[in-house]
């Protein structure tokens, strides 16, 4: 086939077509992904303006918001203008920077999963100790951490992606630029690259959840030791519903990046794209934060406030 030159546009072929099921689902998106913007904007403003939420944990979730954040405004507002408007080309630099940013934030976000997962072992396992084992330098180590492999890993994966030529094809069969679809059309032989990838990909997904596994093991060894009836109650239904949502984003990212080529579907691939991308951000700011009885004080206080102020 044809090389075509670097600088031609990519075709995203998008998520849904024009029918009337489809517009229906492209609505439901839209308000998911605006539910999201707005449920994690909301939990970054609280964290940074009570004092009440100015510690590790807080911050932790502070910054898990932040990656959600960003993570959805790299994906859904290309995404509802290609829609909309009928335009669907990308530019390779547009293609880049989206396999960047969002490889930087969904590989950070596994690590800093992995990071939350330690907090609470701390705060369940050995309360006492909390302040010496999540000191404050040890969270911004680990948080500056996960930014920083995250960042390694698109960095790489973009450079390398785009450095391959390209045969005359220039459609994109998903609604976002992935790393994955996008060596598929490649004209070289990618053999090389993707089993660094894949490898890659294994180690950021394998290693954090395994430091989830052994932290959600041991939580639960001290909760079953707990006397209180109401103290197991309570840690056993925090801790089943983060591992609900560490599992779905896991098992989303493990389905997607892990799974042998010969399992793989174009329509599989972007659905369950958009359900890690779209749809767990907005299960976050619920299960994590909002859940919480600090988190709903602050909401309350803040509320109030607003009150006070539009009353004046």
């Amino acid at each position: 086939m044809e090389n075509w030159n670097i600088t031609a546009d990519f075709i995203l072929l998008g998520l849904f077509n024009h029918t009337g099921a489809h517009q229906f689902l492209f609505v439901l998106v839209l308000i998911v992904a605006f539910t999201s913007l707005v449920g994690n904007a909301l939990m970054l403003l609280l964290i940074l303006l009570d004092p009440r939420l100015h510690r590790p944990m807080y911050f932790l979730l502070s910054q898990l918001s932040l990656m959600d954040l960003m993570l959805i405004f790299t994906v859904a507002p290309k995404m509802a203008v290609d829609y909309l408007t009928g335009r669907k080309f990308i530019s390779p630099t547009g293609c880049g920077f989206q396999i960047f940013f969002f490889l930087t934030f969904g590989g950070a976000e596994c690590f800093l999963l992995a990071a939350m997962s330690y907090d609470r072992y701390v705060a369940v396992c050995h309360p006492l100790r909390y302040p010496v084992l999540m000191s404050w330098k040890l969270c911004l180590s680990m948080i500056l951490g996960s930014w920083f492999l995250g960042a390694a890993d698109g960095l790489m994966q973009a450079a390398v992606t785009l450095n391959f030529s390209f045969c005359s094809a220039r459609e994109i069969d998903h609604f976002f630029c992935e790393a994955p679809t996008l060596v598929r059309l490649s004209c070289a032989d990618t053999s090389v690259f993707e089993y660094v990838m894949y490898i890659c990909c294994v180690l950021m997904l394998l290693i954090p959840i395994s430091l989830i596994l052994v932290s959600y093991s041991l939580i639960l060894a001290a909760v079953l030791q707990m006397c209180s009836n109401e103290a197991r109650k309570k840690a056993f239904a925090t801790c089943s519903s983060h591992i609900s949502v560490v599992g779905l984003f896991f098992g989303a990212a493990i389905f997607t990046y892990i799974r042998p080529k010969s399992y793989r579907s174009a329509n599989h691939d972007k659905f369950v794209s958009a359900f890690y991308t779209i749809f767990t951000p907005v299960l976050n700011p619920l299960i994590y934060s909002l859940r919480n009885s600090e988190v709903k004080g602050a909401l309350r206080k803040c509320m109030d406030l607003c009150t006070a102020l539009s009353l004046d």
